[in-house]
């Protein structure tokens, strides 16, 4: 058995059969962990919906923003935006069956004997592993319980600031964004959603959020994804694997249980763009 991390996949579907096939995944063996962002801006999200879920136990997705964004068009009436190509989806026989089983998936993924946390875009540096999987918690109860409430909600960037007192929507809100949205934060905890540069065209005091020093997290590997302007990354105890296929990049997958192998990657078939 062999677990697999693929990066963000935004309906490339034909990218990631011919990654399957790249990796030789065997569906009755090896584990798949997808760093979220199935859906969106590609051409086929509909296609890689029904393949991950086809997969069954065999795959983990945790929830990026773009997933987030499709179940708030469906259930919570929130506006299709102009690049969003998610009307396949919306119109499909099976679209009910799918949004439940996206409804589903977690925030935030982690498994002791493997010691990786799964996420779609980065913690705080205030988070241990224990306090991030229970703020993720509070959000998944929360998409269980009543999504449409937390769906047509969750949207802006405030507050910017954690603190632990943060109660109510405000606490589920500032989750949902650190853990699908963000890149730049500062040592004292405030958050940037708007810098979607390098890591380095941020000025000071913000930082990659895995780059602040003693972060609470640092026991644990991070693996996620959210950021192509930052390619493949692995180093600060992070593993990021955002090739940024849908921008015409590549789609990546890295064996997390072999720190030897080089990751596996197949091109792009979209036009390059830049990431807006």
């Amino acid at each position: 058995m062999a677990r697999w991390a693929v990066g963000d996949v935004q309906g490339c579907c034909d990218e990631l059969e011919q990654l399957l096939a790249r990796i030789r995944f065997s569906s009755d063996r090896d584990r798949l962990w997808l760093v979220g962002d199935l859906v969106n801006r590609g051409p086929a999200s509909l296609a890689v919906l029904r393949l991950v879920r086809s997969l069954g136990d065999n795959a983990t997705s945790v929830l990026g923003n773009h997933d987030l964004h499709l179940l708030a068009v469906a259930l919570a009436g929130a506006k299709l935006r102009r690049s969003d190509t998610l009307s396949e989806i919306l119109a499909a026989a099976d679209r009910d069956a799918l949004l439940e089983w996206l409804l589903l998936r977690p925030v935030a993924h982690f498994e002791p004997a493997y010691s990786d946390l799964l996420l779609h875009a980065g913690v705080m540096p205030q988070w241990s592993t224990a306090q991030t999987l229970q703020l993720a918690a509070e959000v998944e109860r929360s998409l269980r319980d009543s999504p449409r409430a937390l769906l047509a909600t969750m949207y802006g960037d405030q507050p910017d600031h954690w603190q632990a007192r943060l109660a109510g929507l405000d606490r589920l809100r500032f989750t949902i964004n650190v853990l699908t949205r963000l890149r730049f934060c500062t040592a004292d905890g405030r958050v940037d959603f708007k810098q979607k540069g390098k890591p380095d065209s941020a000025p000071s005091p913000w930082l990659p959020w895995f780059r602040v020093a003693g972060r609470a997290s640092g026991a644990q590997r991070i693996v996620f994804g959210h950021w192509s302007a930052l390619g493949f990354y692995s180093g600060h105890g992070v593993l990021g694997i955002d090739t940024g296929c849908v921008w015409g990049g590549a789609l990546t997958a890295v064996n997390l249980d072999d720190p030897e192998a080089p990751p596996v990657s197949v091109p792009s078939r979209q036009p390059r763009s830049i990431e807006e």
